[in-house]
């Protein structure tokens, strides 16, 4: 997926079908001069419907199409015939697609599940037809119900990336580079900050074909959660991680504090995603020779609250001792 396909925000708008209208035939036939009312229900307005698909990465196919309109239900007709439904619209969507209003910015509802549907705007009922309406006293109403009207609304469409495995970092701290080694994604890989400007997704091949889903977030900066940087272009996409990866590289100035702060950005942006858990890469770290290596790790031993290990995507060290380690984290 290039990173110009990858669409995680649009906003639409979707409108039902209106109800057909109820017929005010009255029976006629040779012979039959006053047969009553036979007047036909009309059919109901066409739904939109939201459904999830395991298949899609991105809401790129609503890139250009921004309208989406069902069909209007058809009009009843004699001999108590109902007109036909109005065909519904399905607009299939990525799993973990939020649904906002647009003018009050709530969340309407979500999709995480294959198949799931939805009905976004629901189509109006259909009139119904003269003849529910005879009485002994009125045996031949001239009057039917007109359908309802359907529903207008203005929405948007938010994705949050499902992965078991997101990369958390400073911008230019290897993320990309870490994942185009793992997987077979090919994410662009620059030696400047914010290369990473979409989410990339990697399928990781673990032993005995297995495998699990690794996503690189672009990369955070201080005041991320009050929208600085990409700020919450991107931080959405941790929420629905089972497992965050952060990087840090080797050349870092104080290796604890960049934690603390990345971990601060996440905590003020939601601190429900401390309840995930967490691992630190130390990347880069073929720049390191044994000795540097040793009393950097009696530091770290003293200073940082969670595991770590030490890698280098570029010399391929550590990176099956790492996949154990995610592989056991994601099925604890």
């Amino acid at each position: 997926m290039t990173e110009g396909n990858f669409v995680d925000y649009v906003k639409l708008h979707v409108s039902s079908g209106k109800g057909g209208k109820g017929s005010m035939h009255l029976h006629r036939e040779k012979f039959i001069e006053k047969g009553g009312p036979d007047g036909g229900d009309g059919g109901r307005g066409g739904h939109v419907i939201m459904r999830g698909n395991s298949n899609l990465w991105t809401l790129f196919n609503y890139k250009f199409k921004r309208h989406f309109r069902a069909e209007h239900g058809e009009h009843g007709s004699k001999s108590r015939s109902t007109g036909a439904d109005g065909a519904d619209v399905f607009m299939d969507v990525p799993l973990g697609t939020i649904v906002r209003d647009r003018e009050t910015n709530e969340i309407i509802f979500e999709i995480t599940e294959e198949g799931e549907e939805v009905i976004v705007a629901k189509g109006g009922m259909g009139g119904r037809g003269n003849w529910h309406f005879k009485t002994p006293t009125n045996q031949t109403p001239r009057y039917a119900q007109p359908g309802t009207l359907g529903e207008e609304l203005d929405i948007i469409l938010e994705l949050k990336v499902l992965a078991d495995v997101g990369l958390v970092g400073f911008p230019n701290a290897g993320k990309s580079t870490l994942l185009s080694v793992v997987s077979s994604a090919k994410p662009k890989i620059a030696d400047y900050e914010f290369t990473t400007l979409k989410p990339n997704l990697g399928i990781v091949e673990y032993r005995e074909f297995k495998s699990f889903v690794m996503a690189d977030i672009p990369g955070i900066i201080e005041g991320a959660a009050e929208g600085k940087g990409l700020g919450h272009y991107f931080l959405r996409h941790i929420e629905r991680n089972s497992v965050l990866l952060f990087l840090i590289p080797a050349d870092a100035a104080d290796i604890r504090k960049q934690y603390d702060i990345l971990l601060d950005e996440l905590k003020r942006y939601n601190p429900e995603i401390l309840d995930k858990e967490r691992f630190i890469a130390i990347s880069k770290s073929d720049m390191l020779d044994d000795e540097l290596k040793a009393e950097l790790k009696v530091e770290l031993d003293k200073t940082l609250p969670v595991s770590y290990m030490f890698i280098s995507s570029v010399a391929q060290q550590g990176l099956t001792e790492l996949k154990d380690k995610l592989w056991v984290m994601l099925n604890s």
